[in-house]
């Protein structure tokens, strides 16, 4: 019988909590910290592959909820992205162990490339899963209509329909406003670990020209681009699995081997 993973929770300043699961690496072996997408959660496929292919080869993999997802404290529509970074820096900070190779996928790849930005010596590598950096402002306020644009800046806020289930996704001016302080995609982004980026051909929430600028502005030499003909925004089909997991391996490869 598998035990089912415990589930911690950090204490941060303010009273809230993040809720996260961490299993320790094998001396040698590599670490990963994944970094979910928006609206998305530490139990997703991808999150529960990679941590299941951890567990099966002695690597380390932490994975939390951010502010306002899944099991962690706070309300969605409270969160920016000065809060779900400062979450990521303060599991960085404080949960982390050794250098870590992120696994960023969506939001969490632009999530990602800040953390790289401000604690690149913690950092031993990069997996963006197509990686949505500055979408607040670069792909999802183009994407609104006139009166949707409208509605958010007189009311504050905007019901917008999941693609992926019967949920909404609610899009809130702050947030809008609050990701422009945070975009990525204007300077070059020092950081000099390998870098592998994985995009679906067929991704309409983060087109793959999009996901492409974050090779433009990263500074490493060492920086794959995985265009992935038949796949979506999700990747999470069995061969995307398959993928994701055997590029995870081959930077767990190097990071060990150095």
């Amino acid at each position: 019988m598998t035990n089912s993973p415990v589930i911690r929770y950090l204490d941060r300043p303010d009273g809230e909590q993040i809720a996260y699961v961490r299993r320790g690496a094998q001396p040698g072996k590599a670490n990963f910290l994944w970094l979910g997408g928006f609206k998305s959660d530490m139990n997703g496929t991808k999150a529960l592959a990679l941590d299941a292919w951890a567990a099966a080869t002695g690597r380390g993999f932490l994975r939390f909820d951010y502010f306002g997802h899944g099991q962690s404290s706070g309300d969605f529509e409270d969160g920016t992205i000065s809060r779900w970074r400062e979450d990521a820096l303060a599991v960085i900070d404080e949960l982390a162990t050794g250098p870590q190779i992120l696994v960023g996928s969506s939001m969490g790849g632009w999530i990602s490339l800040l953390a790289a930005r401000e604690r690149a010596s913690r950092l031993a590598g990069l997996l963006l899963i197509a990686p949505a950096p500055d979408f607040t402002s670069e792909l999802m306020w183009p994407g609104f209509s006139d009166s949707v644009r409208e509605t958010i800046l007189s009311t504050g806020r905007y019901e917008e329909p999941s693609p992926y289930d019967d949920e909404t996704f609610i899009v809130t001016r702050k947030l809008i406003e609050d990701g422009r302080n945070w975009s990525v995609l204007g300077a070059p982004l020092r950081f000099d670990g390998p870098v592998h980026i994985l995009q679906g051909l067929l991704d309409e929430s983060v087109p793959w020209e999009h996901a492409r600028k974050c090779m433009d502005v990263l500074t490493s030499e060492d920086c794959v681009f995985t265009l992935i003909k038949s796949g979506d925004h999700r990747l999470s089909s069995g061969p995307e699995l398959a993928r994701l997991v055997a590029t995870a391996e081959a930077l767990a490869a190097r990071v060990e081997s150095e």
